[in-house]
């Protein structure tokens, strides 16, 4: 049992100047306080606990006997007082209602091993451990059967582990499925595009092919009508050198015109209606008739054998103008036809220029 010290009392030692005091007499504090007490030094006492744990009934007395010697102390300290007396209540009744501590939850299996020799009998005898609290055991947890707060709280952090592993599980499996659904969507698109881009490129085939035969067909309603007004110089011909052609027998190196090899005689027809802007020798052309269109272009027949118009003259498609010969520079006879657009000196392909007309060679 632990007991307090009694309160240390102050000596105070006056001098003559105080209060008028003597040498002879001693002081006594009435009421002593914090600052006039010396403070108690020494060393301070640990109860430690003995193997068998601490009862509740020596708890309570000790607590009882700490606050009697409290209360005495405070009251010696009060000088001329008496002391109080103070009662100690009768415990062996709340101590004989207390349970012992090896009953308590989870102390049992601790003190189990120092009380063998209480009990002979229940010595081939194991009981389990209680739990040491219930605390955080909810309804859903006992009516599994779970009563150890430490097992429940496992079982939820395992429950919480599933339920989270899960939550992930279904994050992936639904992330899967949103990239197949895009991957889908991508695929879809590009077929869309793809088909659209076939469709219109189709389209623009047809319609490019539409518009050629449409073409083809304006050129030959043009040919067609230009056929009517345009003709070929010669009804039965043969073509023996044509534009372009390379050979030292023309000055110029190479022919620049088309020729119609024919019978001395045969007639040459006016091309298309126009104006007879020449018609006489030209050297080693011949004789030459010049015949002017209306949009400038001559057409010059050579070699001819004899001319049948003269300067000046209109004439219209298919209108005799002349002969063919061999006069100038010539092998044999044949029209030597040159087509000069403008009035250029520099003549084309009259063979080309047949043909844009609507002529077939």
């Amino acid at each position: 049992m632990a007991s307090n010290r009694p309160a240390p009392q102050a000596v105070y030692a006056p001098n003559d100047d105080d209060f008028g005091a003597h040498d002879d007499e001693t002081w006594e504090e009435w009421n002593p306080t914090e600052e006039s007490i010396r403070p108690v030094r020494g060393r301070h006492r640990v109860h430690k606990k003995g193997g068998g744990g601490l009862a509740r009934s020596s708890t309570v007395l000790g607590v009882g006997v700490i606050a009697a010697v409290g209360a005495g102390g405070i009251a010696t300290a009060q000088g001329g007082k008496p002391p109080v007396s103070i009662e100690m209540p009768d415990i062996s009744a709340v101590t004989d209602s207390l349970p012992e501590a090896k009953s308590l939850p989870g102390v049992g299996s601790l003190i189990s091993g120092s009380d063998e020799s209480d009990d002979s009998s229940d010595a081939g005898v194991t009981t389990a451990a209680a739990p040491l609290t219930a605390a955080g055991v909810s309804t859903a947890d006992a009516e599994q059967g779970t009563t150890d707060a430490g097992e429940a709280l496992r079982a939820r952090i395992m429950q919480q582990a599933e339920n989270q592993q899960d939550q992930a599980d279904d994050a992936v499996q639904k992330a899967a499925e949103e990239a197949a659904v895009k991957k889908a969507a991508e695929q879809a698109a590009a077929e869309q595009s793809a088909a659209e881009k076939k469709i219109a490129a189709e389209k623009a085939a047809a319609k490019k092919k539409a518009e050629e035969e449409a073409r083809r067909k304006a050129e030959a309603e043009r040919l067609a009508k230009l056929a009517k007004s345009y003709t070929l110089p010669l009804s039965s011909y043969t073509l023996t050198s044509t534009f372009g052609q390379a050979g030292s027998m023309w000055s110029s190196g190479y022919h620049t015109g088309l020729d119609f090899a024919a019978p001395t005689g045969t007639p040459l027809k006016a091309i298309h209606t126009g104006t007879i802007k020449e018609a006489g020798w030209a050297g080693s052309y011949g004789y030459r008739t010049i015949l002017e269109l209306e949009d400038g272009t001559e057409i010059w027949y050579n070699h001819q054998s004899s001319m049948g118009v003269s300067v000046g003259q209109k004439v219209t498609t298919g209108d005799t103008i002349g002969r063919v010969g061999a006069t100038g520079n010539v092998t044999g006879p044949h029209l030597h036809l040159e087509i000069h657009p403008g009035g250029d000196s520099t003549g084309v392909d009259p063979a080309a220029w047949l043909r844009d007309k609507g002529q077939s060679l």
